[in-house]
């Protein structure tokens, strides 16, 4: 039985801002603006179904609505619905239509593990990956920074191919990566993906 960390993503209220680890990962947000005013949407595809209901009980955690579809290529695929209060994160986190990582970011806990369900691999017995979004090149090596930042310090892989990741590697990172992203979720299919020491 292992002892959760006070630091660990089960020990934080959740908060709108846990999500921004999507947009770390793969996901994107969108600005729409309507007669009642701007609202932003987050979404993200993810590999498997137990990814997005990982996520889309985060959501809704945050206090969110929580929409799970599916692709024209039939991957899994969950969204929030569109919502007021994404638009300072839409703003924070885009340039234009350029997804960009805000200097004054760093992943917590949450976002931490909702970076994990979205893009989250092992990549052997003593590595994990986080992944990041291939064609949001320009904001790897900001989000290595700001890992640093928070002690986990990550190795910047695959930036040329299509699986670009943060590579987390060595005992201490992994147990910090493990403390603050807490327990697996209950599908069967989690644990392996799941980061562990």
């Amino acid at each position: 039985m292992s002892q959760l960390s006070f630091f660990s993503a089960e020990s934080v209220p959740p908060a709108i801002a846990d999500l921004t680890g999507i947009l770390a990962a793969p996901g994107q947000v969108v600005l729409a603006g309507g007669p009642q005013g701007q609202a932003a949407r987050l979404s993200v595809v993810v590999d498997q179904l137990w990814r997005a209901e990982a996520l889309a009980e985060m959501i809704a955690e945050a206090g969110l609505d929580p929409e799970i579809s599916r692709t024209d290529e039939n991957t899994p695929l969950v969204r929030t619905a569109l919502d007021v209060r994404l638009v300072a994160i839409a703003l924070e986190w885009t340039r234009g239509a350029v997804k960009t990582v805000p200097a004054q970011w760093l992943p917590g806990p949450r976002e931490l593990r909702s970076w994990t369900l979205a893009a989250g691999s092992p990549e052997a017995d003593d590595r994990y990956l986080l992944g990041l979004d291939p064609h949001a090149p320009d904001t790897h090596t900001a989000l290595a920074s700001a890992m640093m930042r928070v002690g986990i310090a990550p190795t910047l892989i695959g930036t040329r191919g299509a699986r670009p990741a943060l590579r987390i590697s060595g005992r201490r990172r992994l147990s910090r990566l493990v403390e603050n992203v807490g327990e697996p979720p209950e599908a069967p299919e989690a644990l392996s993906q799941w980061p562990r020491i």
